[in-house]
This record gives C-alpha cells, sequence and structure tokens, in this order.
C-alpha cells in the first residue's frame, strides 16, 4: 500500500518540485528583487515582508495553513496532500532563493516581462499536476463551487488587483504596481499555454450553395472532419447546408481559399477556438 502510494505520488511530486524551482527563481530573482508584487498570499507576504521585515516564505506558509485547513474536507483528501506539498516547497524555495545574489537586469520592463515568463512556466508546471500552490487559489476553487457561473480567471484577477492596489496605496508605488500588472499578465498567459496549449486552431463556419463540394475538398486535402448543418436563409428562403468544422491554425487559410475556388461568393466566417477535444487535437481526457 505504501509502495503504491510512493509510486503514484513521486512523478507528481517531483513535477512539483521542478516546477517550484523554475517559479521561486523568476519570483525571486526577477519580481522580488525589483519591487514588483506577486499574486495571491505571496503578494499579502510581500506587503508583511516589506512592513516588518519577515521572511516572505515563512509569512506566505503560515498565511496558507488556515485556508488549507478550512478546505481539507471540501477538496479531497488526494488533492489536499499534494497541494500542501507544493505550497511548503513554494514557499521554502522563495526564501532559499533570496542567497543567491544574482540580478541579470536593472530594467524593469525587461524584469516584469521575464519574470512573468518564468514565473508562468513554474506555476503552468505545478498547476498541471491539478494541485494548488497557496490560500489563494484554494479560495478560487471554494467560491468557483459557490458559484460556478463566474469565470476562474475572473476571481483570480479581481484577488489579485485588490492585492495589488493594496501594495501601491500602502507603499505610494504606482509604477511598480503598474509593471507587476504586466508581469501579471505575461504569467497568465504563459500559464494559459502551458495548461491548454497554444491557441492552433480556428472554427469556420461556412455558408455556401456548394457544400457537397467544399466539404469533399476540406475533407480529402485538409483531412479534417465536416458537421454539415440545416440551415435557411431569411432573405433568400432558400435552404441550404452550413459547413461547420475546426482546422489547425495553419490550415485556415488552404481552407478559404478552397471555399473561394468553389463558390467565390460563399460568406466565410473563422473564429478562434479556445479549446479543442477530440481526434486529431487535444485528448478529452487530458489533465485541464
Amino acid at each position: 500500500m505504501i509502495r503504491e502510494q510512493i509510486r503514484v505520488r513521486a512523478p507528481i511530486f517531483l513535477k512539483i518540485l521542478i516546477g517550484a524551482v523554475i517559479f521561486s527563481i523568476g519570483f525571486r530573482i526577477f519580481i522580488y528583487e525589483h519591487g514588483m508584487l506577486s499574486g495571491g498570499t505571496a503578494g499579502l507576504a510581500m506587503i508583511v515582508n516589506q512592513l516588518f521585515g519577515l521572511p516572505i516564505g515563512m509569512v506566505t506558509l503560515t498565511l496558507n495553513i488556515p485556508m488549507f485547513i478550512v478546505a481539507w474536507r471540501k477538496l479531497g483528501l488526494n488533492f489536499m496532500i499534494n497541494s500542501t506539498f507544493a505550497m511548503i516547497v513554494c514557499s521554502v524555495l522563495m526564501d532559499v532563493m533570496g542567497f543567491i545574489p544574482f540580478s541579470p537586469t536593472d530594467d524593469m520592463l525587461l524584469a516584469a516581462i521575464y519574470g512573468g515568463i518564468i514565473k508562468g512556466l513554474g506555476l503552468g508546471i505545478v498547476y498541471s499536476t491539478g494541485v494548488a500552490t497557496g490560500g489563494g487559489d484554494v479560495t478560487v476553487r471554494l467560491l468557483r463551487r459557490k458559484y460556478p457561473y463566474v469565470n476562474l480567471g475572473t476571481i483570480m484577477l479581481c484577488i489579485d488587483a485588490s492585492i495589488v492596489l493594496l501594495y501601491a496605496v500602502i507603499f505610494s508605488r504606482y509604477d511598480k504596481a503598474m509593471y507587476t500588472l504586466i508581469c501579471m499578465f505575461v504569467s497568465s498567459k504563459v500559464i494559459d499555454i502551458i495548461l491548454y496549449g497554444s491557441m492552433n486552431a480556428k472554427l469556420c463556419i461556412i455558408i455556401t450553395d456548394y457544400s457537397q463540394q467544399i466539404q469533399h475538398e476540406i475533407t480529402e486535402k485538409l483531412h479534417r472532419g465536416v458537421t454539415l448543418l440545416d440551415g435557411h436563409g431569411a432573405y433568400s428562403g432558400k435552404n441550404k447546408e452550413v459547413i461547420f468544422c475546426i482546422v489547425k491554425k495553419n490550415q485556415m487559410v488552404e481552407a478559404r481559399n478552397l471555399a473561394r475556388a468553389i463558390d467565390p461568393a460563399a460568406f466565410f466566417i473563422v473564429t478562434d477556438a479556445q479549446e479543442v477535444f477530440g481526434k486529431g487535437f487535444s485528448d478529452i481526457m487530458s489533465n485541464d
């Protein structure tokens, strides 16, 4: 039983450790050293650190423990064990990295961009295991259970924006707060890429009188599935089939050219497909 638990958890813990090291490098060398702020409880810990000089990691850990205790029963034992490990490792490494006297740049904008990239890379790796790194993440998960219709990103943004605003008002460092927002934006984009992949798909909707010919060309030349929807033109009064298909981003121009070659008068509507699961795209059972 114990060996089985170790076998199952060891790869997860290793991945969390790698992500935590990368995160702490971005946090300590780029973000903290240039007076910017992190989000969540780490951001509150940074405010406490500047007010009283207490170690950031220790304060982060202290702030997280009560939230983890409250959430223990609601979020499940396995989730909380893995998340507790992630929280402890990230908190400890934030202080350990402070002993490395290294600052690659004095430029605030570069620090904000690269700090966001490295921090986002580390957190993305950690989050890909399905854990939370702090009380802020746990709070968001609990709020999502109560208000499932509210976007998770919106909740995170509100929490982080409130912490940044508090920091700016207390220390009158409005320029640092603005750089912090740049860093948070970059970090969030990197996390999204790691968790969900880059936006590599396009949704194409083609309204045409030549649906059979166009769908044949798309399936034969692009090797993409096509769904035909029944449509009715309100102006023309004609019934027609509407082509609905998902293509890779680099196939979109070719799909448009195929449709235009057959029917120059076709309506070709293209929009980004944020997440696509199924054959030829992401596995529907993959971690999100």
